[in-house]
């Protein structure tokens, strides 16, 4: 609770800002109460909806008096997981999402994220991932996958996530791929038009929501090869744009063979280095490599090239970008631009998947995008405690690590939720005057 309010002291006055269209003299739950309801189905990893009535009953328990604090309630009982799904389907998802950015504001404000800053630009990994799976049509939105004779009804979903110090992954902007944009094209519109959603339509969207959300942030986009064409390097060429991509010979061969070919005359531009571990690298670049698109736009990048030796075995990556490149930046692009990029996968989707949050879950069908964005509120919530010095603190005081206290994230929610069961947390943890006096630095042990 104290992580909460150091953070973020005005989110329940933001809550408070939510319109809510339910008929007043009906209503039983605070919303307030309710969205706290909703973030602990994910706080305390329950991964399914139906567990709030189980895992936070409020009988016999410290349940109902720690969230009414919590949300600045007096409720004087809990809900039902329906009256949640019913009043998310209410409020709408967009409403859960404009929570989320505000939240990301204050960490920009407070600067808690600068140690992640590249040339001036925020490093944002963009990557799409499955979302929802039903062997029926689920809506009329779903994207069709056929295997064989089976076919599947997918959601998905494009994900910009900010990458921050020691492996904070924030969802900046979200975009679901369905056929929503699709659903009232015209039979005979051409077959750029009737194509199912993609990542790559779906990045257009989702730059023009980071440029509405956070029209003053200077982001570099940090993607897979995918992103190596035209409508990736027209977005990260706009203006407060930069990008690193990941290049492979096979997305742009004619580039990839003239890189490789000018490494050798460029024998001044390169840069060693063996770290602490031993692990020897090599970062080789050339400047100026022209490229032009289909649409016959032309394109001046900097290819990058990392080749590591680790006992004898050399891995190589390339990336393609148009931020500076010389032996002092070189690194800082290909590591912080570049190979970061995989915490949106393993900090980020992988986290959000397996460790008890349970993304592809459908956590309603009615509503399935607001428990989305309350997932990813929860998420950067308890990365802020899991890589907080205060949970290091309490870990000391035992003379253990964290690791070793716990065994694993998922086990750190189960505490969280025993001591939010049967413990009445003090009243200076919710206190938002006392939290502000406290520091809370990121580890990343």
């Amino acid at each position: 609770m104290r992580t909460i309010r150091h953070f973020f002291p005005e989110i329940n006055a933001w809550m408070d800002e939510i319109r809510d269209p339910r008929f007043l003299p009906s209503i039983v739950y605070h919303k307030r109460f309710l969205v706290w309801w909703g973030l602990s189905l994910f706080l305390f990893k329950l991964g399914s909806r139906r567990q709030l009535d189980y895992e936070l009953d409020a009988q016999n328990t410290r349940v109902l008096d720690n969230l009414n604090r919590l949300a600045g309630t007096q409720q004087k009982t809990r809900p039902v997981n329906k009256t949640l799904n019913y009043f998310l389907g209410r409020i709408g998802a967009q409403q859960v999402a404009d929570l989320r950015t505000r939240l990301v504001r204050r960490l920009l404000r407070m600067r808690v994220l600068d140690a992640g800053r590249l040339q001036g630009h925020w490093v944002t990994a963009t990557d799409g991932t499955g979302y929802l799976l039903f062997r029926q049509r689920h809506c009329p939105y779903c994207l069709e996958r056929r295997y064989g004779e089976v076919t599947l009804y997918l959601h998905q979903v494009l994900e910009a996530k900010l990458l921050g110090p020691e492996g904070l992954v924030v969802s900046l902007g979200t975009v679901f791929i369905d056929q929503s944009d699709t659903a009232d094209t015209p039979a005979d519109a051409d077959a750029e038009r009737r194509k199912q959603d993609c990542e790559l339509k779906a990045f257009n969207r989702l730059d023009a929501q980071l440029r509405t959300t956070f029209p003053q942030l200077s982001i570099c986009y940090s993607g897979d090869s995918l992103f190596g064409c035209g409508r990736g390097l027209a977005m990260g060429n706009g203006p407060r744009r930069a990008f690193v991509y990941v290049l492979k010979p096979g997305r742009l061969p004619t580039l990839w063979q003239e890189f490789q070919t000018l490494l050798p005359l460029c024998a001044g531009q390169r840069r060693e280095l063996v770290t602490s571990k031993g692990v020897r690298q090599v970062y080789r670049w050339v400047d100026n490599l022209s490229y032009t698109d289909s649409d016959k736009r032309p394109w001046s990048v900097t290819a990058i090239q990392c080749e590591e030796t680790v006992d004898g075995q050399t891995t190589t990556w390339a990336w393609i970008t148009n931020l500076k490149v010389n032996a002092e930046t070189v690194i800082s692009v290909a590591t912080k631009g570049g190979r970061h990029r995989w915490h949106i996968e393993n900090q980020g989707f992988n986290t959000q998947k397996n460790s008890g949050l349970n993304l592809e879950h459908a956590y309603s069908h009615r509503c399935w995008q607001a428990f989305y964005y309350l997932l990813q509120i929860a998420h950067l919530i308890l990365q802020l405690v899991e890589k907080g010095n205060l949970l290091r603190q309490l870990a000391q005081e035992l003379d253990k690590t964290p690791a070793q206290l716990f065994g694993s994230l998922k086990n750190i929610a189960r505490r969280l939720l025993e001591s939010f069961r049967f413990v009445r947390i003090q009243d200076e943890a919710y206190d938002p005057v006392a939290a502000a006096q406290i520091q809370i630095r990121l580890d990343s042990g």
